[in-house]
């Protein structure tokens, strides 16, 4: 299951083209065009939506979609939303020099990930090895300006995190 939602996860959020899939304008594709696409079974794909641990996948009638996380263009149609005051972002030691001079950046992805609570974080942070969770006063920049989006999965989204706005552990 592990690595069949990492299949679906490249090819719903950064590589569509290299299994033949068309994302629409926001993201979406037509369930039966992935599942051809990836030559797997309607109940396994359904599997890995209902067991994925980060919720990384939305179905609504017969379309398909990640939640967020892509590299290719794509508009969610995520709303603004007002942050709790507080977020946190998971990482790994040997990048916090970056961070705290450059803030948190989204990389090749469209957003910066924030998580709503600090063992979610952790969680991410993790899968590059010894995590360090940062603490970012979600509630300052929202007042000086910064929009933040709301991800169906509960992941936070924001363009930037200047380093001003992190806190370290």
């Amino acid at each position: 299951m592990i690595r069949l939602s990492k299949r679906m996860s490249k090819a719903l959020r950064h590589q569509p083209e290299r299994v033949g899939l068309t994302l629409d304008p926001a993201g979406w594709v037509p369930v039966t065009d992935l599942l051809t696409a990836l030559g797997i079974s309607e109940a396994d794909m359904l599997e890995v939506v209902a067991r994925n641990d980060k919720n990384r996948f939305t179905i609504v009638g017969d379309r398909i979609r990640a939640n967020q996380g892509h590299s290719v263009e794509v508009d969610l149609g995520l709303p603004t939303a007002t942050p709790p005051d507080q977020l946190f972002h998971g990482t790994v030691a040997q990048h916090l020099d970056d961070i705290m001079r450059d803030g948190l950046r989204p990389m090749s992805r469209h957003d910066v990930h924030l998580s709503p609570d600090r063992e979610t974080a952790r969680r991410v942070g993790a899968r590059r090895g010894r995590p360090l969770v940062l603490t970012v006063d979600a509630r300052a920049m929202h007042e000086n300006g910064h929009e933040f989006r709301l991800s169906a999965n509960g992941v936070w989204l924001t363009q930037h995190v200047p380093a001003s706005y992190l806190a370290t552990p």
